[in-house]
């Protein structure tokens, strides 16, 4: 792996990440176009399309040979050991709505495993940013999973893809999770509650079946940050998954973690 091309990338990024994040902070409450992008109610608007367009002309100026797949755009090159995902603008709906709850994301793989994450928060100016090996910062500052001392009382953030919205099973998980902390968290902007989590203001995550340009920044936020992230099973959750079904939190707090999705999962209808 070509350290100076992740080096590069993460340059490259935090420019672009900016770029596009001002489209959409200038664009916020004044959208002039919104059109329905599948039968699942997602929306896309102009300003998906504009700040896509920024990041993929210069990565593809940098970087000809890598592989590109963005959210609106598809896949872009052929395939190779490096894979950019690119969320131009991940909670579209909440923006739509004129909901402030959306961020941009930038996700550099490497053989399928995430090597550069960089996700920026226009309206709070909150950059994040982590490389494998090096850590999770926000706007410079390093930041780390927290560890609760009383779990139960704390904030989980909740994670499901549109195409399971209504699954029995997810229904089930995500009522039983919900009654039994303070507070479960759906912001419908998945990239923002990955980096909560790694900042310390969330305590814990459970995604059901939510795959992604904007999962995998997250995933290393977390990782970076000391935390872990599990499937529910119980294994360190590696790679990239079509379906995937995972925990994160605190080290300290995963077994616990595991054990309430087990239980939740394990439930009779009505139970």
């Amino acid at each position: 792996m070509d350290q100076q091309v992740i080096q590069t990338a993460k340059e490259l990024s935090i420019q672009v990440i900016r770029q596009a994040g001002q489209i959409a902070k200038e664009k916020f409450d004044d959208i002039a176009d919104i059109q329905a992008k599948d039968e699942f109610g997602d929306v896309v608007t102009e300003v998906d399309h504009l700040a896509e367009g920024i990041i993929l002309e210069q990565i593809q100026a940098v970087f000809p040979d890598h592989q590109i797949h963005s959210e609106e755009a598809g896949v872009i090159g052929s395939e190779n050991d490096w894979l950019w995902l690119i969320d131009p603008l991940d909670g579209t709906n909440n923006f739509a709505i004129g909901l402030p709850v959306f961020s941009v994301s930038i996700t550099l793989m490497y053989k399928k495993h995430p090597v550069l994450g960089v996700v920026y928060e226009p309206l709070t100016d909150r950059l994040f940013v982590s490389v494998a090996g090096e850590g999770t910062y926000c706007n410079d500052k390093p930041v780390h999973v927290k560890n609760s001392p009383n779990f139960l009382r704390g904030n989980i953030g909740w994670i499901q893809g549109h195409k399971v919205q209504n699954d029995p099973k997810a229904v089930q998980l995500r009522q039983f999770i919900d009654i039994r902390f303070k507070r479960m968290m759906r912001l419908w902007a998945p990239t923002l509650q990955w980096c909560m989590l790694a900042k310390g203001d969330l305590d814990g995550i459970v995604l059901y079946n939510s795959e992604g340009d904007d999962l995998y920044s997250g995933i290393l936020m977390v990782k970076e940050a000391g935390g872990v992230v599990l499937d529910f099973d119980g294994n360190p959750f590696d790679g990239m998954s079509n379906e995937p079904y995972m925990i994160a939190c605190h080290p300290d707090h995963q077994e616990q973690m595991l054990q309430l999705v087990r239980e939740g999962l394990s439930l009779k209808a009505g139970g």
